[in-house]
């Protein structure tokens, strides 16, 4: 085993998930202290494109897996393929974004080499040799410290917390890797596609989100219609889901998305410590509720004590007029 760090990157129909290159600022910071190099993996169908890309963040060696067996997202073909990729790489720590993907596939790799697994990091330190890691605990009401008790470790990074890195002008190289002869266990019949949200929630530069006070699935027309006013993204929290007034797609708290925009607006949410935990790092947060003790008032940057249907109109419409004169 040595000191490098190896990073697998989460593609979506042939481009990079943005934790993916958040995943390469913390590998960087933590190649450095341990004194080794960065390394990254990416597996899929038709990925050459996104293995170019993560070749011109500063890694030294890019390991890609392109197959049409790895076309749908198959875990036991990933995993057994992954797991090949790391016997060779013998990395001190193996790096996956905290997303569905990411834990899946990191827990199965896991349990095929025998390796600790640490989820949902927002910070790490490295110390008497080995790696600790911080992670929210208790829907964020506290922080744990974690420290491996032996390397290779695998773990997952929070999105959203960490900058993404850069492309540079340098190209590591690109590494063909066999995909595994393990077998699926399941075959796509048929794929449905929904249709896609103009702005991906957990990227986007700006959310406006949704709660109780909403009432409806009619009371997320003005959210919508706000989100499309500012690029936007919508989201969501999860009483509003639960009723089935919008989908669990959008939902933002410890059981949903973590996001950190520029600016977040919450609508008619009280603020339970659940949804705190997915949006407290956004830069700028403004609350509207009609309840002065709300506790997302308490992590608002600006708030408004009124109903949320008072306000939506009023401010729809002075920021189309606002933006009109641009």
């Amino acid at each position: 085993m040595g000191n490098n760090i190896l990073i697998v990157a989460e593609e979506r129909e042939g481009t990079l998930r943005k934790v993916a290159y958040e995943l390469v600022t913390v590998a960087n910071a933590m190649a450095r202290e341990l004194g080794g190099a960065m390394e990254a993996c990416v597996l899929g169908n038709g990925v050459a494109a996104c293995a170019d890309s993560l070749a011109q963040t500063g890694v030294t060696q890019v390991y890609c897996a392109d197959s049409p067996a790895l076309q749908h997202f198959a875990p036991e073909v990933f995993a057994a393929t992954l797991a090949d990729v790391i016997r060779q790489a013998a990395p001190a720590a193996i790096l996956f974004g905290a997303t569905g993907w990411g834990k899946e596939l990191g827990a199965r790799v896991a349990a095929k080499l025998d390796l600790g697994v640490v989820a949902d990091c927002v910070a790490f330190q490295v110390e008497g040799g080995t790696l600790v890691f911080q992670r929210p605990i208790y829907a964020g009401k506290a922080i744990a410290t974690v420290r491996a008790k032996a390397l290779p470790v695998i773990a997952s990074m929070r999105p959203n917390i960490f900058p993404p890195a850069p492309l540079g002008d340098a190209r590591a190289p690109v590494q063909a890797v066999a995909v595994s002869a393990v077998a699926a266990r399941s075959q796509v019949i048929e794929k449905v596609k929904k249709e896609a949200a103009a702005v991906d929630l957990a990227e986007a530069k700006v959310v406006v989100s949704g709660g109780r006070g909403a009432k409806s699935t009619e009371g997320f027309v003005p959210i919508h219609e706000l989100a499309k006013i500012l690029g936007a993204a919508v989201g969501a929290s999860r009483a509003a889901v639960d009723a089935g007034w919008i989908d669990y797609s959008t939902q933002v708290g410890q059981t949903g998305k973590t996001v950190a925009p520029q600016l977040y607006i919450a609508l008619g949410i009280s603020g339970a410590i659940q949804h705190l935990a997915g949006m407290s790092s956004s830069k700028v947060i403004v609350a509207v509720n009609k309840d002065p003790d709300a506790p997302i008032f308490q992590a608002a940057d600006y708030g408004i004590v009124a109903d949320m249907f008072d306000v939506l109109p009023v401010l729809n419409e002075e920021l189309k007029r606002v933006l009109s004169e641009k």
